[in-house]
């Protein structure tokens, strides 16, 4: 009696311990696609939002669905990276962590699975989207692959491929509802992802000053001098960009209670103002974290949020 339960429970093991294997790579999957960096997506409602047809049911659905596919595209970069970079990372005190890295997700299916998200999203796209963005999709896979391999250690063009990937995202939603993207849009957009990047850049390179063993090995190559006059510039040609939209007058009819683009002109300066002052300190990390963790950016975002949405429905 006691071999056959001792038989029992065994095979009892063995049955539960692929079903746990097979939950850990999932969830080492999941981690891999980096979750917390999927909030960068919503910037896909940024043309829409910008024309005023956000709200409609097929808007809502096309942006729900390029949304997805962005995600998708934006995992697999992710695993193909950190499948490439699995050796370096083991040797790294924080990277090795990193279910690629610390053997909760194998090399081959990392690749596997990144390689699969690359092909079927764009594939999707110019089904149930429209071919220009499958087209915009496929480019930022072949860019970011790219920065995988070699354009990350290229000075400057590191932050225009990072920068490129901000403003693809807020293009996209656009294409995907054939929205023509304004002038505007575009520098304010262009220039406002420089800002925050440069910012994000200079920050790590004051962090780092003085100590081994950078995160990023380019970042001994910048001078915190040129990182400045970088966000500087770029946060420059932003403010001046949206003033410009704000106050262009042509073929706007005056019906609104109050003058809101050019109100929101205050808050938008105001907000950049705000960022700056983060990116002074050096402490401007990831964008997201800078706006939620100081209430002040984030009630002058939701003032602006208002005040841009009164200007765009012209009430």
């Amino acid at each position: 009696m006691a071999d056959t339960a001792l038989l029992e429970s065994t095979h009892k093991k063995h049955e539960k311990q692929p079903a746990r294997e097979e939950s850990g790579l999932l969830r080492g999957l999941i981690r891999t696609a980096r979750p917390k960096q999927w909030v960068k997506n919503v910037l896909v409602i940024a043309a829409p939002a910008a024309a005023g047809e956000l709200f409609s049911r097929h808007a809502l659905t096309q942006i729900a669905l390029v949304f997805v596919l962005f995600t998708a595209c934006a995992a697999g970069v992710y695993l193909v990276n950190d499948a490439r970079d699995a050796d370096a990372d083991r040797a790294h005190p924080v990277k090795r962590h990193r279910p690629v890295a610390a053997g909760q997700v194998p090399v081959p299916v990392a690749y596997s699975v990144g390689i699969a998200l690359a092909v079927v999203a764009p594939t999707v796209a110019a089904f149930l989207c429209s071919p220009l963005t499958s087209a915009l999709l496929t480019a930022y896979l072949g860019m970011q692959f790219a920065y995988c391999i070699s354009l990350k250690h290229v000075l400057v063009v590191d932050l225009v491929v990072v920068t490129t990937g901000f403003l693809m995202r807020a293009m996209i939603g656009g294409l995907a509802l054939g929205i023509p993207l304004s002038r505007w849009f575009l520098i304010t957009t262009g220039f406002g992802a420089l800002f925050m990047v440069s910012a994000k850049r200079y920050s790590e390179a004051v962090q780092m000053a003085g100590k081994a063993g950078a995160t990023r090995a380019l970042l001994t190559e910048y001078t915190t001098g040129y990182l400045r006059f970088v966000w500087q510039l770029a946060a420059s040609v932003a403010v001046l960009g949206y003033c410009l939209w704000a106050l262009e007058e042509g073929g706007v009819p005056h019906t609104s209670v109050l003058p809101w683009r050019q109100l929101s002109m205050v808050a938008f300066i105001l907000a950049v103002l705000r960022y700056a002052v983060f990116a002074d300190r050096g402490t401007a990390g990831e964008p997201e974290d800078v706006v939620l963790r100081d209430r002040a950016l984030a009630l002058i975002g939701v003032v602006w949020l208002a005040m841009y949405g009164l200007a765009v429905a012209n009430w």
